[in-house]
């Protein structure tokens, strides 16, 4: 089994697992992982991995991420999207991009709401799409948000082009039921895309990363700090100090794996310890 780390693409209308489980069979993997499930309707970015590298993903940022939607003004949806059309709304209003902007600029900052029922959500284990195509009656409690940043990108009424960036945890489409509302109409989702997480920007398809890259930790380089007693120490986890250096979380980076390890008052704990490259 290999140590692998993918930013991925997902496509529309497949759930995050058949995705991985896909990658699993073209990679020849048994076992793997991804972080921010993205729900049969969405698109786009991924990152997932095999092996050892399923063990980093507590050390990936999560504070943020980047999505690109169009909100169809007039869609009435049970899941604020096309997937659970009710119906089409005719002669809705029309807006102005200053109006548009107005609203988007309002937007930015912290939201409490209820997250969609079509949506990724856990419930007692199962997601929360799940139940609501199967039609079980749940709710949903209200969760929060932070938008930090919202754009008009395109309006050709009906249809409203942004980007967004927001929390992790937040919701989209209901990003979109805001703005209908405020507009005053109902509306939901024709279009979503994920174009960047744990700040790694999507370019459409499958690449392998470099965990050394991605973790945006601080490297030591090993093999310059010592020699070959000192990375047998560091292979049986036992204990080690490194004097003169500031505390904090590290990458410990030898010539075939690395450790990540956490320095306090001159010794080292480990977090992570010999995570193979390949």
């Amino acid at each position: 089994m290999a140590n692998l780390l993918l930013a991925g693409y997902k496509p529309i209308f497949q759930s995050s697992n058949f995705y991985l489980s896909a990658l699993k069979q073209r990679y020849g993997e048994k076992s793997g992982g991804y972080l921010g499930t993205l729900d049969p309707f969405a698109k786009g970015m991924m990152i997932l991995a095999f092996g050892q590298y399923t063990r980093l993903f507590p050390y990936f940022s999560k504070a943020k991420k980047t999505y690109r939607a169009t909100l169809w003004l007039g869609l009435e949806s049970e899941s604020l999207d096309i997937e659970n059309i009710i119906k089409i709304q005719k002669d809705v209003r029309e807006s102005s991009n200053e109006e548009l902007s107005f609203i988007f600029n309002e937007l930015i900052g912290k939201h409490s709401y209820v997250p969609p029922r079509f949506s990724a959500k856990h419930i007692n284990g199962k997601r929360a799409y799940e139940l609501a195509r199967a039609g079980v009656s749940f709710e949903l409690k209200k969760v929060e948000m932070e938008i930090f940043d919202l754009k008009l990108l395109k309006y050709n009424h009906p249809f409203v082009y942004f980007e967004i960036t927001l929390s992790g945890g937040g919701y989209v489409r209901s990003v979109g039921e805001i703005i209908a509302k405020r507009l005053g109409v109902c509306g939901g989702l024709s279009s979503l895309e994920r174009i960047e997480e744990c700040g790694i920007l999507t370019d459409g398809y499958e690449r392998k990363l470099n965990p050394l890259e991605v973790l945006k930790l601080p490297i030591l380089y090993g093999d310059h700090i010592g020699g070959e007693a000192f990375k047998k120490r560091i292979v049986n986890g036992q204990k080690i100090c490194l004097k003169n250096q500031e505390n904090g979380s590290y990458i410990l980076d030898f010539e075939d794996f690395f450790s990540i390890i956490e320095i306090k008052e001159n010794n080292i704990f480990y977090r992570l310890n010999r995570i193979y490259k390949c």
